[in-house]
C-alpha cells in the first residue's frame, strides 16, 4: 500500500517514477490531476514521467492519464477465471437479467460473467437466445421455452467460445434485441478489447446485429487494455459494473453516454 501523498515531496526523479508506476499496479488507472496531488509535483512534470515511463513500456497514456500496462496477450483460461471475483460477477449477472423479459431475442457472449447470467435465465419462460458459448449453451439445454441457437464456428479452448468465419456468417444473418458482451478491458480511449483478433471479429459482429448492447464488467477489466479491439465506448449503451469500480470511471462512462449500473456483491 502506498502511503499519503504528503510523503511524496523529497522523492527523486526517478523514484517517484517507480512509484507511479507502483500506484498504477495497485489502483489501474490515474489521471494526471491526480498524480500531481499525490506527488506534489506539476502536471507538466507528471505529463514527462508519464512519457518517459510509456516509453519504456512501463505505462499506456491516456487521455488525461495513464493505466496499468500488463502483456495485452496474456489470456487466462475460462477455468482460470471462473471463480475469480465470483460474488462480483453474480452480482454483475442477477443486474443483467433484470433487462430481460419474455418474447426477447438475444446474443450473449462467451465468458464467465456471462455463464452466470445464464443460470439467472432459467426463470424465463420465452426467449430465443444466439450464443457462441458452449458453457452457456449447456447451462440452457433443457429449459423449456428457451430457444438456443449456436453460432458454430472454431472452438477457442482458453475461452470456450466458437469464432471465425463460420461464427461470424451465423451471425451477420440475424437480428436480436438485446447484446450481452463481455470484455478483457474497457479504456474509455481506446475502448473495448480482447487478446485473440479473431475472437475480436466475432465480438464486433454480435455487437453489430443487436438494437441495445448491454456490457457486463467486473472491476478487473476497467481501465485495461488487450491486443485487439472489438468495439468503441460509444456502441455500449449500458454498462453493468461491481461497486470497486472509482467514481472517476462511472463520471467518465456516463459523460460518454453510457447507461451505468453499479452492484454491490
Amino acid at each position: 500500500m502506498l502511503k499519503k501523498s504528503g510523503d511524496f515531496k523529497m522523492l527523486y526523479e526517478e523514484e517517484r517514477k517507480l512509484k507511479i508506476v507502483e500506484y498504477l499496479q495497485e489502483h489501474l488507472r490515474a489521471s494526471v490531476q491526480e498524480l500531481g496531488k499525490i506527488f506534489q509535483v506539476s502536471e507538466s512534470t507528471v505529463r514527462r514521467d508519464l512519457q518517459e515511463l510509456e516509453d519504456a513500456k512501463l505505462l499506456k497514456r491516456t487521455h488525461g492519464g495513464a493505466v496499468c500496462l500488463e502483456n495485452v496477450n496474456f489470456e487466462p483460461t475460462f477455468i482460470e477465471k471462473e471463480d475469480k471475483f465470483r460474488k462480483e460477477k453474480e452480482s454483475i449477472a442477477r443486474k443483467a437479467a433484470e433487462f430481460i423479459e419474455d418474447g426477447d431475442t438475444l446474443v450473449i457472449d462467451s465468458g464467465t460473467t456471462t455463464a452466470y447470467l445464464a443460470k439467472e435465465m432459467k426463470k424465463f419462460s420465452n426467449l430465443k437466445v444466439v450464443t457462441n458459448s458452449i458453457i452457456l449453451a449447456q447451462e440452457l439445454q433443457g429449459n423449456e421455452g428457451i430457444e438456443v441457437i449456436i453460432t458454430g464456428g472454431t472452438l477457442r479452448q482458453n475461452t470456450l467460445a466458437m469464432v471465425g468465419p463460420i461464427a461470424e456468417q451465423t451471425l451477420s444473418r440475424l437480428r436480436v434485441d438485446k447484446a450481452f458482451i463481455a470484455t478483457n478491458g474497457l479504456d474509455m480511449k481506446e475502448g473495448l478489447t480482447t487478446p485473440n483478433i479473431v475472437e475480436a471479429a466475432t465480438k464486433t459482429k454480435m455487437i453489430d446485429i443487436a438494437k441495445q448492447v448491454i456490457l457486463l464488467a467486473d472491476h478487473t477489466k476497467i481501465g485495461k487494455l488487450a491486443f485487439a479491439k472489438f468495439a468503441d465506448v460509444s456502441r455500449i449503451d449500458t454498462c453493468i459494473v461491481d461497486d470497486k469500480v472509482t467514481q472517476n470511471m462511472i463520471k467518465e462512462m456516463e459523460e460518454s453516454g453510457i447507461n451505468v449500473y453499479i452492484v454491490t456483491p
